[in-house]
């Protein structure tokens, strides 16, 4: 099991904690990772994108000039892509773009994920993220006494003061153990946890 320190909101070290193996000590998958990002890039896309053919656009119904004698090219519409204002060819259409993973799948590109920032050293845990007000100097105050600059913050349970007191700083996030996805993970540096989200997610995942 791995063993990492545990810290208060103040940067000082409190105790240890020993994280599960089940979990946080899995070996890493790296394909399943970048298809967990992928499809979660996939599956935030619109798809409405559209652009008109040559059937959709407008006019174009009367051949331009007769076909031969005319020292020009042959012509069948003024709406050939070639044209100022024709269609476009292979046009842009509206699509979905998801695509499922199964459910091993997800759990085991989260758990890669969560190893990595163990094995990189980049797994604060803290005994309690609790505040009494909301207050954005005060929480940029805590992830400065923790040394930590980009952050995934994960919360165990409901604390509005926390996610309104982070909400303002742009290189950090806040989530819940419910929440938390492999993209988050590995786009902040670092992962800011408390102790009692630890405790949850090994209970779902191990």
């Amino acid at each position: 099991m791995a063993k990492v320190s545990v810290y208060n909101m103040e940067g000082a070290q409190v105790g240890d904690i020993e994280l599960s193996d089940a979990v946080f000590g899995v070996e890493i998958n790296e394909h399943l990772v970048h298809m967990a990002v992928v499809s979660q890039l996939a599956n935030n896309r619109q798809g409405t994108q559209s652009t008109k053919t040559r059937s959709e656009v407008s006019g174009g119904g009367k051949k331009p000039w007769r076909q031969k004698g005319t020292g020009h090219a042959r012509q069948g519409s003024t709406r050939s892509p070639q044209w100022t204002g024709g269609g476009v060819v292979f046009a842009p259409k509206p699509r979905d773009y998801s695509f499922k993973m199964n459910k091993k799948e997800k759990r085991l590109a989260l758990k890669s994920a969560l190893t990595s920032r163990v094995q990189e050293n980049k797994f604060i845990v803290v005994d309690e993220l609790k505040m009494d007000e909301i207050k954005t100097k005060s929480f940029a105050n805590t992830l400065s006494n923790l040394k930590v600059n980009k952050a995934l913050v994960v919360l165990n349970d409901d604390n509005n003061n926390v996610v309104l007191s982070a909400r303002n700083i742009p290189t950090v996030k806040t989530a819940y153990t419910n929440t938390i996805n492999v993209y988050d993970i590995l786009k902040y540096d670092t992962v800011v946890i408390d102790k009692a989200a630890v405790a949850t997610i090994e209970e779902v995942y191990a």
